[in-house]
């Protein structure tokens, strides 16, 4: 038996302590990846980069614990850009799971740069049935959340005078996990045609670059790859940039088997006569 042989008959447990073996690696050995920027991440730097104290814009946290590795670090970018800009953010959940992430990020962030409920941001919690809400956001806000998160009334709020809608903001920036970013397509910007940039997943992603090329989103945020990209932008790392050496090399080591499978079988192909 060929050397070539071995490796078509190699048992898939061995590929797996591979991988375990170099995910190891950067917590042993602590190293940075170069992180390059793409235009999609740019733009939503960019929108909230430019964007001038005082202003406001809707931020959207709509995934669940089992994204929260990829998503997280996208939240804590942007709220740390945002508070550190001394910007408004108005912060909804239209995912039941969005509420215990949001409140956890908010706490955190508003601590760190002494921001307060209801002046600098506002929290409103959760609402279901997405289509309903973004159509009735699109008109007003107190028609879905007539209070906020913490049980106080909207027109109460320093944070939302002069904010009627979704109209009334510089735009909607959502991350999640789910289908929550189709509504935001087709009830947002297709209906009312106000600025939506999307943070997904990494498997989500692929789904979505349509709708980038079409200008129904103006930018995306995608993975932990993604996260990692804003982190660069804002001088903010998380576990953005710590999960880049785990994902390089673990991607390395499964290219690396599969040129490995490839040659081996052509090697062994044409001596079987196929």
């Amino acid at each position: 038996m060929t050397i070539w042989d071995r490796i078509m008959n190699l048992d898939r447990r061995w590929i797996y302590l591979c991988i375990a073996v170099v995910v190891i690696i950067p917590a042993v050995v602590s190293f940075k990846v170069p992180v390059a920027t793409t235009p999609e991440v740019k733009k939503v730097f960019d929108f909230v980069d430019k964007m001038q104290p005082g202003e406001c814009f809707y931020l959207g946290i709509d995934y669940d614990p089992s994204a929260l590795a990829e998503l997280d670090p996208m939240t804590y970018a942007i709220l740390n850009q945002a508070f550190s800009k001394d910007l408004k953010v108005i912060i909804g959940c239209l995912s039941q799971f969005g509420v215990g992430m949001a409140e956890t990020r908010l706490a955190e962030m508003s601590a760190k740069y002494g921001k307060k409920s209801g002046e600098d941001y506002c929290f409103l919690g959760y609402r279901p049935y997405p289509a309903i809400c973004i159509l009735t956001m699109g008109v007003d806000f107190r028609v879905t959340f007539p209070l906020d998160y913490y049980g106080v009334p909207l027109d109460s709020l320093p944070v939302m005078n002069g904010i009627k809608n979704l109209m009334d903001v510089k735009g909607v920036v959502d991350i999640t996990a789910g289908n929550v970013a189709d509504f935001w397509i087709t009830y947002g910007n297709g209906r009312f045609g106000f600025p939506v940039a999307l943070g997904v997943t990494g498997v989500m992603s692929a789904d979505y670059y349509q709708y980038l090329q079409s200008g129904q989103i103006f930018g995306l945020i995608s993975g932990i790859k993604g996260a990692a990209e804003y982190e660069e932008l804002s001088g903010f790392e998380t576990t953005g940039m710590e999960s880049i050496p785990y994902q390089t090399l673990s991607h390395a080591v499964i290219l690396l088997f599969i040129i490995i499978s490839n040659v081996g079988y052509f090697a062994t192909r044409g001596r079987k006569g196929k």
